[in-house]
């Protein structure tokens, strides 16, 4: 088996400082809630441990003054972390100007400095509950995952964070401050913000619908109900972030005559819908894979082959077993359109096709096909991609990779002691924490990696265009973030951790040898004491 490829020493260093900008990031998040919610000594302890993490990667990567600023910031925060007490007003400026400096630092190597914008830190989460022990609740959990989440008392301090910060969310009980009083104040939020933000109402009652109509009509994206939790709320506002059907429908057309093939690609481009144009049948199979189309339009008669043929050739594959396929030809003989919708077709369309038949014909079977097809690739509990699909992009990606020579990272992920999870506090709780689990990795790797479940408490990460190191680092940081989380439970605080095995493609490796070697490093991280990301030796 080849060795893997040794990145050169600019990309080594491009990796190395956005690593500890990320750790500037984080510090200065912590400081902002600090300053944000007062003092508390879970934020200072966070802060400690963050500046910590940050000396470390700063040292590491010889970035002197980085390092020396991450320093002086342990030196400053170590008595206040001992004595947990509060700033005063000095105090308080003097960790200004040192973050400032901080945040200001070049990342080029030197003692310089150069000036750069201050990162944009994240915007809130606004939590209004008449329960106020399960608005505090809720806010807590939220910081867990990295989101800044405050708990409003009343409406006037709803109306007075509205002014100082636009939050990204808001949490309002219909309830609010009295019965139906919460529908009102929520309205304040468009007249107030200019930028978007989510709004989601809750109710004690499930099945009030009223109360749903007026929450609808206040602008409402979505209706809580009972006991609201940090995932399910953030797996909520992801959707609402980043709904499939906000990615554009991809179909592809298999036409000999290349001017019937771009009339139909320019009416379905200008509906925003994404084509590719193939007058190669027998290429056909090499193209559904690169593409991966919602839908396929296809000729009658072709000179190499006709279309009946290639869409019984493209139904053994079981891979596109429901991709609708939709005949569009000059054939207007109804046996023969039947025969052929009986050879794996899903409609026919006659030529010349009226333009507005075409694209509401399309649209509406490709945007159908979309959202059966995310059902049938996702796993229930997660809502991750399934072992079988997670295995399949893994091997387009490596095409992929192969094709564009580009690093490919492959990594297994497993709880560790599940079992004991399950036996000790229910299955319902060990189902809460797979689901969390795949929350925070959606959440904190790239909409570009592939995350899914493999099978029970073992999870798959593809990371495409990623070298080893680099995916070793991200993945050991959400293993310690993981780490930090705390479940309730009945009789104490549930911690749970993960080992992880993290493998780079190199020469002809195929998807079973990667699933091997990654699973190979995991099994070497378990057995070298758990909670750590063991890089394949190959």
């Amino acid at each position: 088996m080849n060795q893997p490829a040794v990145p050169n020493l600019d990309r080594l260093q491009q990796l190395c400082t956005q690593r500890v900008m990320q750790r500037i990031r984080h510090v200065l998040q912590i400081w902002q809630r600090l300053a944000h919610d007062g003092w508390a000594p879970g934020t200072v302890n966070a802060l400690h441990d963050a500046s910590q993490q940050l000396l470390q990667d700063a040292e590491r990567f010889e970035l002197p003054t980085q390092a020396k600023l991450a320093r002086t910031l342990c030196q400053y925060l170590q008595p206040l972390y001992e004595q947990a007490a509060p700033l005063d007003e000095p105090s308080t400026a003097q960790m200004r100007s040192l973050l400032e400096r901080l945040a200001h630092a070049s990342l080029r190597r030197g003692e310089q400095f150069e000036e750069v914008p201050l990162p944009d830190l994240p915007r809130p989460a606004y939590i209004l509950l008449q329960d106020r022990e399960q608005a505090e609740h809720l806010a807590q959990q939220l910081a867990f995952y990295g989101t800044a989440a405050h708990a409003l008392a009343d409406a006037n301090a709803f109306r007075e964070a509205l002014t100082e910060r636009a939050p990204a969310l808001v949490v309002m009980d219909v309830d609010f401050t009295g019965a139906g009083q919460g529908i009102g104040l929520a309205e304040q939020v468009r007249d107030v913000c200019t930028e978007p933000v989510a709004l989601l109402f809750y109710c004690v009652d499930e099945s009030d619908t009223a109360s749903r109509l007026a929450a609808l009509r206040a602008g409402g994206q979505g209706f809580l109900t009972g006991t609201v939790e940090a995932s399910s709320l953030l797996e909520k506002i992801e959707q609402l972030e980043h709904p499939a059907h906000n990615e554009p429908l991809r179909v592809l057309i298999i036409d000999d005559s290349r001017t019937q093939a771009r009339y139909s690609e320019r009416l379905l481009n200008a509906v925003g819908i994404d084509t590719r144009v193939l007058t190669e049948p027998l290429q056909a199979m090499e193209t559904l894979a690169d593409f991966q189309p919602d839908l396929l339009i296809l000729d009658m008669y072709m000179p190499t082959c006709t279309g009946p043929e290639l869409a019984k050739v493209i139904r053994h594959n079981e891979r596109y077993v429901s991709l609708p396929i939709i005949y569009l030809s000059a054939e207007d003989d109804l046996d023969k359109q039947l025969d052929a919708l009986s050879e794996g077709g899903d409609d026919f369309l006659t030529k010349p096709v009226r333009s507005r038949q075409l694209i509401s014909t399309v649209r509406n079977r490709a945007a159908r096909a979309r959202h059966l097809q995310t059902r049938l690739v996702r796993d229930s509990l997660t809502g991750l991609y399934n072992h079988t699909h997670i295995l399949q992009l893994l091997e387009d990606c490596s095409t992929r990779a192969r094709r564009g020579e580009q690093p490919l990272s492959f990594a297994m992920l497993d709880l560790d002691h599940f079992k004991r999870v399950n036996d000790q506090h229910g299955h319902p709780m060990g189902d809460r924490v797979l689901k969390t689990l795949a929350l925070f990795l959606r959440q904190r790797l790239r909409r570009s990696d592939c995350i899914g479940r493999y099978g029970g408490e073992e999870f798959a990460v593809v990371m495409p265009n990623t070298e080893l190191d680099a995916a070793h680092g991200v993945l050991d940081e959400i293993r310690q973030r993981f780490a930090d989380l705390h479940f309730p439970a009945q009789r104490q605080q549930l911690q749970c951790t993960f080992s992880a095995g993290v493998v780079m493609l190199t020469g002809d490796m195929d998807v079973m040898e990667l699933a091997s070697a990654a699973d190979q490093a995991l099994y070497a991280a378990k057995h070298g004491g758990r909670n750590r990301v063991e890089k394949a030796d190959r």
